[in-house]
């Protein structure tokens, strides 16, 4: 008996029953559930989708078992992929899986990918049933109408968890889900056809030559290479963040929740660091975030370490070093070896970071401001009115007990440099002419380490050493002694006599009259940074050089305590030294010690 075809045109499958049509044209029984449309299977009255025909034997499996075997596909039934160890089933009538080129192929040029459902072309191209969100062009997950980010597909059965289950379990990937990292101990989600998680391997990688991080999206590179999506920002090379067109620095990711913040919220918190979001130090009282894969911050030890022996700096950028043995980025400049600041190649120095946006001003911008600390710049003096910088981590400035002090007994003063003492106690970088005198004073890189006065003594001929000369206050009370007075010695030690003393302490001006030394001192801003302490041993070390009578006149030629004109000032000088000449000469000064001061 000749089988009669589908009456459908072009269709080539026998028909089915007495309508003249096949199975998939109407033709046969059809499922008797309401609203389907689907051929009854095999004596049952019911499609596979409602349970007809025969079914898998698999304990609890539901599913339709595969042509003349008792299993559904997920269990071996049916034809399965001939290509050698493969399990998978083989697609319609060829003899191959879909990985291994089974089924009809995507219609697109060069695609090699299977083509999904009734369509002609993979789901890169547009295959398969989409998502029906509006202007969503992904596929539809499983039996849904949805791709996986509007809610299709399975879901993870943790309470309150919106993600995806992952594979053939319950979880998504941070749930537990899908197939993990085969690594000792590592909890993570393998990624790809790879049994690693992405920290140890898995996944693939980027191409250039000897580097080991992942590649990004559908790139070949990392995206310290330029993988990945990158920031539409003109001239930008940074990796967009998350779902967005822009990097960090230009407003992509997520940011921070505080208001008129603009940083990215850090990890799964939605604040930045700064405001306390991401993994924090787990020093008591520490409110830092915790650096790295480190429990702490760079303060208590966290993050990459200096590999320089006994240094406990952190590692700055991708280095090995820290900034002070070599770390980060360089200066460009010729011969320079300081960091360059920010984004810019260029040192401080040099005019790398931002710059103060007062006109014609040159210097650093302070923290996260616009000013340089001259202009108002950083953070500033808590005291009332007080308009100067805030010190190191203090609240103040240095006249009002900001910075690091000097750790003398009882002294209030700052203390200079890396050291612990102020000026007046030896702190800072020290002349090395004056170095092992009681009055020692600091040395300054403008004269090669030495101080102003042992400098102008040594190298006279320095061109340095003539503007000294020009502009040294000292000098200027020294000119002024000259023009009106004789016999003045200017700044030279005094040592003792016949004996083997270790005494030399200077005066600015001195001169013998009688058994009574008439002393002038040129108190540069008062001696403020002077300890009084100090000062009373001097008195003690000079009258045991000389025993007779001192008369001491202290003069402050700044305007720092008061406002009188400096020729006015001098005038006055010159008149007090006549007053004591006078009083000398006619045995008036009865006291060992007498000190005038003039405007300190």
């Amino acid at each position: 008996m000749t089988r009669k075809l589908c009456n459908e045109p072009d269709c080539k499958s026998f028909s089915q029953g007495k309508n003249g049509k096949c199975k998939a044209h109407g033709g046969g029984k059809r499922c008797n559930e309401p609203d389907c449309k689907a051929s009854a299977q095999c004596k049952s009255d019911k499609c596979i989708t409602h349970g007809g025909g025969k079914r898998c034997n698999e304990p609890d499996c539901k599913a339709s078992a595969i042509g003349k075997t008792d299993k559904c596909k997920a269990h071996g039934g049916g034809k399965r992929c001939s290509e050698p160890e493969c399990k998978a089933s083989a697609r319609e009538k060829s003899d191959k899986c879909v990985a291994h080129g089974g089924g009809k192929r995507c219609n697109e040029p060069n695609c090699h990918l299977g083509a999904q459902g009734k369509t002609d072309k993979c789901i890169a191209h547009g295959g398969g049933k989409r998502c029906n969100e509006p202007n969503c062009t992904a596929s539809a997950r499983e039996k849904s109408n949805k791709c996986v980010a509007h809610g299709g597909g399975k879901r993870c059965n943790e309470l309150n968890c919106k993600s995806s289950a992952y594979g053939k379990t319950d979880k998504c990937v941070a749930h537990g889900g899908g197939k993990r990292c085969n690594e000792p101990d590592c909890h993570s989600g393998a990624i790809g056809k790879s049994d690693k998680c992405i920290a140890h391997g898995g996944g693939r990688r980027c191409n250039e030559p000897d580097c080991k991080s992942s590649a990004q999206g559908k790139t070949d590179k990392c995206i310290v290479h330029g993988g990945g999506r990158i920031c539409n920002e003109q001239g930008c090379k940074s990796s967009a963040q998350g779902k967005t067109d822009k990097c960090k620095a230009h407003g992509g990711g997520r940011r921070c929740t505080e208001p008129d913040c603009k940083s990215s919220a850090r990890e799964k918190s939605d604040k930045c660091t700064a405001h306390g979001g991401g993994k924090r130090c787990v020093e008591p009282n520490c409110k830092k975030g915790a650096e790295g894969k480190t429990d702490k911050c760079v303060a208590h030890g966290g993050g990459k370490r200096c590999v320089e022996p006994d240094c406990k700096a952190g590692a700055i950028g991708k280095t090995d070093k820290c900034r002070t043995h070599g770390g980060g980025k360089r200066c460009n400049e010729p011969d320079c070896h300081s960091s360059a600041i920010g984004k810019t190649d260029k040192c401080i120095a040099h005019g790398g970071g931002r710059r103060c946006n007062e006109p014609d001003c040159k210097a650093s911008a302070q923290g996260n401001s616009d000013k340089c600390k001259a202009h108002g710049g950083g953070r500033r003096c808590t005291e009332p009115d007080c308009k100067s910088s805030a010190r190191e981590k203090s609240d103040k400035c240095v006249a009002h007990g900001g910075g690091k002090r000097c750790n003398e007994p009882d002294c209030h003063s700052s203390a200079i440099g890396k050291s612990n003492k102020c000026a007046a106690h030896g702190g800072g970088k020290r002349c090395p002419n004056c170095i092992d005198w009681l009055d020692s004073r600091s040395g300054c890189l403008k004269y090669d380490g030495y101080c102003a006065t042992c400098f102008k003594r040594i190298f006279p001929d320095d061109q340095r050493s003539k503007i000294i000369h020009t502009h040294t206050k000292e000098i200027m009370v020294r000119n002024i002694i000259n023009t009106n007075f004789e016999g003045f010695v200017h700044d030279r030690p005094l040592y003792t006599g016949n004996c083997d003393c270790s005494h030399r302490r200077r005066i600015d001006h001195r001169k013998m009259i009688g058994n009574t030394i008439l002393a002038v001192e040129t108190d540069e801003f008062g001696h403020r940074g002077y300890d009084q302490h100090d000062e009373e041993i001097r008195y003690d070390d000079l009258y045991m050089i000389h025993s007779g009578k001192w008369i001491f006149i202290r003069f402050n030629p700044d305007n720092n305590i008061s406002k009188v004109d400096i020729d006015d000032k001098l005038d006055k000088l010159i008149e007090t030294i006549n007053d004591c000449i006078d009083r000398i000469e006619n045995n008036e000064n009865t006291e060992l010690l007498e000190i005038y001061k003039l405007y300190c």
